[in-house]
């Protein structure tokens, strides 16, 4: 019906019968194929299947994907009692938006993380992995540009307090997912996407979860209406320190485009390394920095660093400057009071300095000595 009103009343305008549709009054099932119109794919949320079955589609629009996490620590507090903060409690379950979701959760942290010490650092690190999953989809699928011209991650917030698929907490909060879709989905960008010869399979015929990759591919995107140059930089870090230059390349982009820039061989690779890399434009600004584990992480044997904080003010806003020692994975700063940093969940690296400005919400108007006080940094290493 609704499709015979548009047509009447405007001939010329497009109707798209539903969410996922294989096309122009198609109503055939899109759930689960690629090869046209918007597809929803949930098979690593409510299969269980790793982050890497994600490369494994190719739409032409995601419309629907998502992975869920807790809600942050400071939320679940206004609704358990000490007692409570188990995930396996009747309280945290109640407070689940999908029926065994909780125990999915821990599941795939199992898979690519060393089971967390205790509740706190559960919480933190469920929301890693859930920025980890949107982050796999949406860096691959926008690098098959223009394949795929279009993704959006299923869920923006909550109505209630509730472990979920959002990217903001009850209240607005930020979750460490909605940081890092500020970086994923940046106009101009380098993405790491690994490649394999041949898909590598068990004595029961199914593919080898994890297998490592045969090379990682550097790929530049560019949705901006304009050609870019850009400068590309990748080093391979040794988790407990040091690093040396593997690559690096002047590559144009062409507008709206996606575009292979260079490849680095997993062979080449020692066993405790990872790649770090950054891009800068034709004046040598920093556009961005990115990173790619070619294996689990629960497979690195992750340092302790010691991570400085320094408040000071830039423009009348409160600047934090971190500093570490060693290698520094998903570094999150958070204050007792409302508001979100330009950034977190970052890679910290030594003899390097990372600027975050804090922007209050709701009026606040923090003191330096409360932004000190109530300031907690923390990074991967402390959750094992």
């Amino acid at each position: 019906m609704l499709g015979n009103i548009v047509e009447d009343e405007d001939p010329i305008r497009r109707f798209w019968p539903s969410s996922p549709s294989m096309g122009y009054l198609d109503f055939s099932d899109g759930w689960h194929a690629d090869t046209r119109g918007d597809t929803h794919y949930w098979d690593v949320w409510h299969s269980a299947k790793s982050f890497e079955a994600y490369r494994s589609v190719n739409p032409r629009f995601a419309s629907e994907f998502g992975f869920q996490s807790f809600t942050s620590m400071n939320v679940i507090e206004t609704f358990t009692e000490p007692k409570d903060r188990n995930p396996s409690s009747p309280v945290m379950e109640n407070h689940q938006r999908n029926a065994g979701g909780n125990a999915r959760i821990l599941e795939t942290m199992t898979r690519y993380f060393r089971f967390p010490r205790d509740f706190d650092q559960m919480v933190f690190l469920s929301q890693i992995q859930q920025g980890l999953a949107i982050k796999t989809a949406i860096e691959y699928w926008r690098s098959t540009k223009p394949r795929c011209m279009g993704t959006l991650y299923w869920q923006i917030n909550d109505i209630w307090p509730v472990a979920s698929w959002s990217s903001l907490d009850y209240g607005g909060q930020w979750k460490l997912l909605q940081y890092m879709a500020k970086r994923f989905f940046l106009p101009v960008n380098v993405v790491a996407v690994p490649e394999h010869d041949a898909v590598l399979k068990n004595s029961r015929g199914t593919p080898v979860e994890g297998a490592p990759p045969d090379r990682i591919v550097f790929k530049g995107i560019n949705d901006t209406a304009r050609p870019v140059s850009v400068s590309l930089e990748i080093r391979a870090v040794k988790i407990g320190g040091g690093d040396r230059v593997v690559a690096s390349t002047n590559a144009a982009i062409g507008s709206d485009a996606a575009l292979a820039l260079a490849s680095v061989d997993f062979a080449d690779l020692a066993e405790d390394e990872f790649l770090f890399f950054s891009r800068r434009d034709a004046s040598g600004n920093l556009l961005g920095e990115n990173d790619y584990f070619p294996k689990p992480y629960k497979a690195y044997e992750l340092v302790t660093p010691t991570v400085t904080a320094e408040w000071s003010e830039r423009n009348g806003a409160p600047l934090l400057t971190l500093q570490t020692d060693k290698p520094a994975l998903f570094v999150t700063a958070t204050v007792d009071l409302p508001g979100y940093f330009s950034d977190n969940a970052v890679t910290l690296l030594p003899g390097r300095k990372t600027e975050l400005s804090f922007t209050p919400r709701r009026g606040a108007t923090p003191s330096a000595s409360e932004l000190t006080t109530s300031l907690k940094v923390r990074n991967l290493s402390e959750t094992f």
